[in-house]
């Protein structure tokens, strides 16, 4: 056996293990690598994901399906800067795609990215942070978060960041923010407004115009501008306009100029150091039409105020204008109308365009094809022509209510508006009125009535309201059809427009036939319950309904129950009995057409003598012939065959006839006696008391009170009615009267004569007249005494006069 020997101890290997070439040959392998510890992997993943999402959006889509979002996002805070960058590259170029951006708001990676703006990472991290920032900085949410997480501060500092992408990114970013309110002001307070205005110089137009769209919102705030202000902002822009190089800036950089123009301080500062002159010089000069066009808009802008207007006058803007009137491009003059109206505010300005010609200027522009010019022209003349006689006639010389009578046809609602609202001023003169209805105004102006559109209604009221003033303009209203959609508007809830419509009603309603046609399609009903109601009712549409009122005596004594003594009885009135409010009240010629009924007649009043008829002397110096048996009617007999001989001569016309009132040869007796008996007298009491024994003997005598009961006067109409065969009875017909019909006749005598009377209606068939007379001594002083208002008696004391307020008078008013 052999000797045994001692091992020696072996000693422990050490383990290595040989650096190994990673290739990852699908996206699914290289987002699993984004979770190894080693970092020289993660830096080879996050950059083969960059590469591999920058070709395009379908690879964007592929590695947020396959979870590399959420790696990414977390790696963009390693330790390793490599990793880092590298990260930070692949989710910036991931992040402009939608469905990324999408998935990025709900990770709240905001705070980790604009931790990367710091200065101590290096450019390329600050290029893709903002690229990441800038696609979701579209998101409102996403800009809240920027905002709140201290975002602006790193942000302005990148705008001068010697790498053009940094500083795109950024002003995009800064861009998107200031569309809120909090960051335009954050902006300035933060020292953005350098750095912005360095920007303007950059050889990237895609900055520049950035630059100057930030700076367009920013300079809405006042104290930007006064900052802007002090770093010479508005000079560099005035270079910018002047540069040919840089006329592709023009029409953003004209829109930061008329923010700064906007409030008076700026302004005038702007003005004393020339710039608004320069900016004159600049509109004048020969440019591309949209720039001038922008910068004619510039100079609307400026002009909404009145200080600026001022300034502006001072500078003989209105020549620069007048001029850009007649240049041939459709939205420079069109922006230059818009200008004109917007300096028409100041009262020297209208005078000036009127003497540099600019109104017939204007005025031409309306036979533009251009809808959008020919509204800026029509609003441009409304305002010359406001408040200013002059203008008004330099229109009317150029020929343009002709033309904005055929601008009411238009179908812009805002041109139709502003014609209607010139030709309305214009109307006030009573040359150009005539004029204006001559060209078919008011025609033109029924279609408008049934517009929707609120000011369309508002001035084309206010025009009828003026051009109706005229006889021949309502008429000519009423056959064109305009006054049924006039009476609709009267259901408006619009202030203004009920306000007018209630205007041109009652301009309307003085004519007597217009007043009855605007009753039939419900005005007076319309009219009362606006009347009532406390929201609605104004002094418009009281004044309306009176107009209405006095216009048709009929109804208002149907609704009020009173007719003044101004309110002269003509032929054609009637009284149908109290109506309720609200109550729709029937023409004449309606209630003449209704089957005969139990109710009280409507009693007509008829003085006038059929035209076709010759009145024999015989009948006119006697009484017509009665039928006593039939009620005392004196109706005059009809002889035989006078019907036969009526078909024989007049054969039935195939169309129905016209209605026509029955004639009242009786009542026109009774006027030619009471002209005959009371005017030669002297004495005015004498006269009343006359009169009212006339019409008293006419319809029965007195009756004494206590016999008022056995009055026949409800038999006797009720036989009138019979024999008519009609609820319409001519006053003249009825020889049993009491105070109702008593009082409507004496009212209708007095009228017809020339003296003066007022017709109330009481309860219970009750009406009376007051007269006021004087009470016959004078004064001590030597003074006539005042005038006394006395009622008539017609039924129990014929010719008596009971003072007001009387027991006597009170007893002869009630039961």
């Amino acid at each position: 056996m052999g000797k045994k020997v001692k091992k020696e101890s072996e000693t422990p290997c050490k383990e290595t293990f040989e650096p190994l070439p990673v290739e990852g040959k699908t996206p699914a392998t290289v987002v699993l690598l984004l979770s190894s510890p080693e970092e020289d992997i993660l830096v080879k993943a996050c950059e083969a994901i960059h590469a591999f999402a920058e070709k395009g959006d379908e690879n964007k889509v592929s590695v947020l399906g396959l979870g590399a979002l959420a790696p990414l996002c977390h790696l963009i805070n390693h330790n390793n800067k490599l990793v880092r960058r590298n990260a930070v590259m692949a989710l910036g170029i991931m992040a402009t795609n939608s469905d990324v951006k999408n998935a990025l708001k709900k990770l709240d990676v905001i705070p980790s990215i604009i931790d990367k703006l710091s200065l101590e990472e290096d450019v390329v991290v600050h290029e893709f942070a903002t690229l990441c920032l800038a696609s979701l900085s579209v998101d409102f949410i996403c800009k809240v978060q920027i905002f709140d997480n201290k975002g602006l501060p790193p942000l302005i500092q990148l705008l001068s960041s010697p790498d053009p992408d940094v500083q795109k990114n950024s002003i995009e970013i800064i861009f998107n923010l200031v569309q809120d309110y909090q960051s335009r002001l954050a902006v300035h307070e933060l020292g953005g407004i350098p750095p912005l205005l360095e920007l303007l110089k950059s050889d990237f137009p895609v900055i520049q115009h950035l630059a100057l769209k930030t700076l367009q919102n920013v300079t809405t705030d006042k104290d930007t501008r006064i900052a802007f202000r002090d770093e010479q902002g508005f000079e560099k822009l005035m270079d910018i306009l002047s540069n040919t190089d840089l006329s592709d800036l023009n029409a953003e950089a004209l829109q930061v100029v008329a923010n700064c123009l906007s409030d008076s301080e700026s302004f005038q500062l702007i003005h004393k150091g020339g710039g608004l002159t320069r900016l004159m010089e600049f509109i004048l000069t020969p440019n591309v039409s949209e720039i001038q066009s922008n910068a004619v808009k510039c100079i609307a802008k400026v002009a909404q105020s009145s200080e600026n207007r001022k300034l502006l006058h001072e500078e003989n803007v209105e020549k620069v204008l007048v001029e850009l009137l007649s240049v041939a491009d459709v939205s420079v003059k069109t922006a230059t109308c818009q200008a004109v109206d917007a300096m028409s505010f100041h009262l020297a300005s209208k005078d000036s365009f009127r003497d540099l010609g600019g109104i017939p200027a204007v005025v031409q522009l309306l036979n533009d094809e251009s809808l959008v010019l020919k509204e800026a022209a029509t609003q441009a003349l409304s305002n010359l022509t406001h408040s200013n006689q002059l203008n008004t006639f330099a229109v009317y010389e150029a020929g343009g209510h002709e033309i904005l009578v055929q601008q009411l046809y238009g179908s812009c609602p805002r041109t139709v508006a502003n014609s209607a609202a010139t030709l309305g001023i214009m109307a006030g003169q009573e040359v150009i009125r005539c004029s204006i209805l001559s060209h078919g105004a008011v025609q033109a102006l029924v279609e408008p009535l049934k517009s929707t559109n609120t000011q369309v209604l508002v001035n084309t009221t206010q025009c009828l309201a003026v051009l109706a003033c005229d006889a021949e303009a309502r008429a000519e209203l009423q056959s064109a059809g305009g006054l049924q959609p006039l009476v609709n508007l009267l259901h408006s809830y619009h202030k203004e427009v009920l306000h007018n419509v209630c205007l041109a009603i009652s301009v309307c309603a003085s004519n007597e036939p217009t007043a009855v046609e605007m009753c039939k399609f419900g005005a007076l009903e319309m009219l009362q319950e606006i009347n009532q109601s406390v929201n609605r009712r104004s002094s418009f549409s009281e004044l309306a309904l009176i107009s209405l009122l006095n216009s048709n005596l009929s109804v208002k004594y149907s609704l009020t129950s009173h007719l003044a003594s101004s309110d002269i009885i003509s032929d054609g009135f009637y009284d149908a009995g109290k109506a309720r409010p609200g109550q729709k009240i029937l023409t004449l010629e309606e209630l003449s057409k209704q089957p005969v009924n139990q109710h009280q007649p409507i009693i007509v009043v008829n003085t006038a003598a059929e035209e076709a008829v010759d009145v024999p002397e015989e009948r006119q110096s006697n009484p017509p012939e009665t039928d006593t048996s039939k009620g005392d009617c004196r109706t005059p007999r009809k002889k035989k065959g006078d019907d036969k001989q009526k078909d024989e001569t007049q054969p039935e016309s195939p169309t129905e006839k016209p209605w026509k009132m029955m004639d009242d040869v009786s009542l026109q007796l009774l006027v030619k006696e009471a002209k005959k008996s009371i005017l030669p007298l002297s004495d005015e009491r004498g006269q009343y008391a006359v009169l009212a024994r006339l019409v008293s003997e006419a319809m029965g005598g007195a009756v004494e009170m206590e016999k008022l009961h056995e009055f026949p006067w409800v038999l006797h109409l009720s036989e009138l009615k019979f024999q008519l065969q009609s609820n319409v009875v001519p006053i003249g017909l009825i020889r049993r009267g009491i105070y109702c019909h008593r009082a409507l006749l004496f009212k209708c005598l007095v009228d017809s004569i020339g003296m003066s009377c007022t017709l109330v209606r009481g309860e219970y068939n009750r009406a009376w007249n007051e007269v006021l007379l004087l009470s016959g001594n004078p004064s001590s002083n030597g003074r006539s005494s005042q005038p006394c208002c006395y009622i008539v008696d017609l039924m129990h004391q014929p010719g008596s006069l009971l003072k007001a307020n009387t027991s006597a008078a009170v007893q002869y008013q009630t039961i």
